[in-house]
């Protein structure tokens, strides 16, 4: 019953932040370039989310490694869908990397599109990357954030895998920060359908690889080494968390 309940209370919030999603991008569209109002909307829509339990928790650590008026290419582990809601807890103006398949998803397509998040289309990687970088390199000069999963699809296991250089090569190209964050309890929050009232999910970020570094260093060396550092990090937070 408590879950039938949560649903409905989150789908009624979502559906009058999703009217006033399209009312904010159409009046603030000619001076709101990097769709910041959009964003706080949907920001609201996940404190709903994971505020309407008060043992439900997104514990953000690492928060001083970011700074608010900064662009970065955001790197993250993938698990669940619910990685995509509980990263608005950052404060970030970002847009998200994501496949063609999420838009078709009621409501949350809709607001992803009117985010701005860059589409792709995974049965062509040679489009697919033509577009991260077109678009991403549009949004950082913007201002805004670009969020990849470098994996490129969700991880099966649960641990980290082998990365693609998509991500990279736009922070090279653009001269950005990268910005590793880990992510762990995404695929707690439900089971069989229930919702877990307790759940706790850890935002770790890690300190950013300057654009220094990112330009004048070999994208393969700047990779592995985020690749170790988030493999390391998602281990110890597992291991704090027993």
């Amino acid at each position: 019953m408590l879950t039938l309940l949560y649903y409905i209370i989150c789908l009624i919030v979502a559906l009058v932040l999703y009217v006033a999603s399209f009312i904010a991008l159409v009046v603030c569209y000619p001076f709101d370039k990097k769709r910041v109002v959009v964003h706080t909307l949907s920001r609201w829509i996940t404190n709903v989310i994971f505020g309407l339990s008060p043992l439900m928790k997104r514990e953000v650590i690492g928060i001083e490694n970011i700074d608010p008026n900064e662009r970065y290419v955001i790197t993250l582990n993938h698990n669940s869908m619910v990685d995509i809601i509980c990263l608005y807890k950052i404060p970030l103006v970002f847009k998200w990397v994501s496949k063609k398949e999420v838009y078709r998803i009621p409501i949350v397509g809709r607001l992803l599109f009117m985010h701005g998040d860059i589409v792709i289309n995974r049965a062509s990687a040679k489009e697919a990357m033509r577009l991260v970088h077109e678009k991403g390199k549009e949004w950082l000069a913007k201002g805004a954030s670009i969020s990849i999963f470098p994996e490129g699809t969700r991880s099966k296991d649960g641990q980290i895998h082998n990365f693609k250089a998509g991500a990279f090569i736009l922070a090279k190209d653009a001269g950005v920060p990268i910005l590793p964050i880990v992510l762990d309890g995404t695929t707690t929050l439900t089971k069989h359908g229930l919702v877990n009232f307790r759940n706790k999910i850890t935002i770790r970020v890690l300190p950013p690889i300057p654009a220094k570094e990112v330009v004048e260093r070999d994208i393969k060396d700047v990779m592995a080494e985020v690749h170790t550092t988030m493999v390391d990090t998602l281990a110890e937070i597992r291991a704090n968390s027993k």
